[in-house]
């Protein structure tokens, strides 16, 4: 490309922009994420996972934070036990995975499921896409509990549980494994 004096200058490549220059000056980036979570509370009161309903109380006063009521599925090992899952939402939905975990007064036996109620899935980290939901990080949980062969906690539980950070995302998971 020739310059202004006819000499030659290299051609300047802008990198590709994802976002907005100001993420927060118009509000685009948070309308965008408020947006998404209200059709997905929508489309989770008006037709929820089986064993799965919303915890209206825990989204009155805020649309980024979550409990979904869950009810172990008939003819696995969990049948008739009752749980709560605890979904939080960044201000990156859906580009950035929810933070989710089992919380409350029962937490699973489970090889994945650490006693601080921490999920090992690999959707929840490294394997989250945008195309993902909460009803399909719902139906991978369910489905992870209902394949469960026997009741055991992962094998480093108490060192995890020591050592952790309260947020399951900071933590480096290892998938090795996809039995129970």
């Amino acid at each position: 490309m020739l310059g202004p004096r006819g000499v030659t200058r290299a051609r300047q490549l802008h990198p590709l922009r994802l976002w907005p220059r100001r993420p927060w000056g118009d509000g685009t980036i948070m309308a965008s994420m408020q947006k998404r979570l209200q059709k997905e509370l929508l489309a989770l009161q008006n037709d929820p996972p089986p064993g799965m309903t919303l915890n209206e109380k825990s989204v009155q006063n805020s649309i980024t934070q979550w409990i979904v009521d869950m009810e172990g599925a008939p003819g696995t090992l969990y049948e008739g036990e009752k749980f709560q899952l605890l979904f939080k939402f960044s201000s990156r939905y859906p580009f950035d995975s929810p933070q989710v975990m089992f919380t409350g007064e029962n937490i699973p036996v489970h090889p994945h499921v650490y006693s601080n109620g921490h999920i090992c899935l690999s959707i929840l980290t490294e394997d989250w896409s945008p195309a993902l939901s909460v009803q399909s990080v719902c139906l991978s949980i369910i489905s992870m509990l209902s394949s469960c062969k026997e009741k055991r906690r992962p094998p480093d539980n108490s060192f995890y549980v020591r050592t952790c950070n309260k947020n399951p995302k900071k933590t480096k998971w290892w998938y090795h494994d996809d039995t129970c």
